[in-house]
């Protein structure tokens, strides 16, 4: 990890999409062969042969005997704050009809009704992302809550299970993006895939889009950590390592004013790094990672926007300037205490966010996600608005558009 008093032009560099030609034969293979397809490449690539593509009531059961009584309630505890957020956005969205001198126009917002939640489950088990996919869409109030993860492990189950999936099945990676994106003799199609992946579920996901809805496309994890002189070392470095474990392609940088909490960051991270199990991947992140020193919090307020990074943390004295000066985040950390890890699994906020610069144009996963917002008319006295039609009709040269108009004139 280095210290530079210079943003190199790399730093804004955004990982580009790739084209994988594997996961366009898979998705070919999925549509035309279903199960025996994925199957076949679940043996292939995650080197198992599932006696059931979908996992059963007895499952769950044994899921349930298996794993310790406090994880459970962890993932209670976790879901029902994630519930409650979703329960107030949704609140926050309204019917509404409008009364005017010629019509009678009005909203309805309705849920997507068939949604497929992926769940990545390679690295490590990730029930926390089960819970920030499925909780939020059934809030909504999705009809139906499809879940695939790759070789699904018993806390991964458990977690779908308590925040409300309908069918889960064991498989991941591209095969089960397509299953969902087409369906298969097993698994129903759906109408929209959510939840992050690897590189081919990103491209997979790419693939399918416009045969179904999807959230957005995710690349690595990001955090950008802002401080001033009264940053606490310990606590930015833990909170770099533990974004850095994620994955050797993930960023955990630091942006700060003051000389003297950079070095003893680059100390922290040292001293804590020699007790962490995951030492390995958090180190090869960190190499791309890297501390920038600026002359103020404006300049580094400026660049942090410019970047527009999954999860930006906070360490100024000045809290709510720093949050009003900043655009372009997922999610946002305010203060010491505000660990991402707090985000990632219980706080309540989700952890599905956009990456690589996509928090430019769009916000996390959310209740949002899975609404539709429809319109509808009823045009009650068409004489105040018929000529108008026509005329704007008549430039642009659409004749039936303004006869359609006019012959609505009493």
């Amino acid at each position: 990890m280095k210290i530079m008093r210079e943003v190199p032009s790399s730093f804004f560099d955004i990982t580009p999409l790739e084209d994988i030609e594997v996961v366009h034969d898979i998705i070919r293979d999925v549509r035309a062969q279903g199960d025996a397809a994925v199957r076949a490449y679940t043996k292939k690539f995650d080197k198992i042969e599932p006696p059931t593509l979908e996992i059963t009531g007895e499952d769950k059961k044994r899921a349930y005997e298996a794993v310790d009584d406090k994880v459970i309630e962890a993932i209670r505890s976790a879901h029902e704050h994630i519930k409650e957020f979703a329960e107030i956005q949704m609140a926050s969205l309204k019917d509404f009809e409008l009364t005017t001198q010629w019509s009678i126009l009005g909203q309805k917002i309705i849920p997507v009704e068939v949604v497929g939640c992926y769940v990545p489950g390679g690295r490590y088990p990730l029930p926390s992302s089960a819970l920030m996919s499925i909780t939020p869409a059934r809030v909504a109030g999705v009809d139906k809550i499809v879940v695939c993860s790759p070789k699904i492990k018993d806390e991964t189950i458990i977690a779908a299970d308590i925040a409300g999936a309908d069918r889960i099945f064991s498989m991941g990676g591209v095969q089960a993006i397509a299953a969902m994106a087409y369906g298969t003799e097993t698994v129903p199609r759906v109408h929209m895939i959510v939840g992050p992946g690897n590189k081919y579920v990103t491209a997979a996901k790419r693939m399918v889009y416009g045969d179904v809805g999807i959230d957005f496309l995710a690349g690595p994890s990001e955090v950008l950590i802002i401080a001033d002189s009264s940053g606490d070392p310990g606590l930015i470095a833990a909170d770099m390592i533990s974004q850095a474990e994620h994955d050797p392609m993930a960023q955990a940088h630091l942006i700060t004013t003051d000389d003297g909490i950079a070095k003893e960051v680059v100390r922290e991270v040292g001293e804590q790094l020699k007790v962490l199990p995951t030492r390995e991947i958090a180190e090869q992140s960190l190499e791309n990672s890297m501390i920038l020193i600026v002359d103020d919090l404006q300049e580094a307020f400026d660049i942090a926007n410019k970047k527009a990074p999954e999860h930006v943390e906070l360490q100024v004295e000045n809290e709510q300037h720093a949050a009003e000066s900043l655009k372009h985040y997922g999610s946002l950390f305010l203060g010491k205490n505000s660990a991402e890890s707090f985000g990632d699994y219980a706080s309540g906020t989700n952890h599905i966010l956009p990456t690589g610069g996509c928090a430019r144009f769009t916000g996390g996963l959310s209740v949002f996600s899975f609404l539709k917002i429809q319109t509808y008319q009823k045009i009650t006295s068409p004489d105040f608005i018929a000529d108008i039609v026509a005329e704007l009709a008549k430039a642009e040269g659409l004749e039936s558009h303004r006869q359609a108009a006019l012959r609505r004139k009493k």
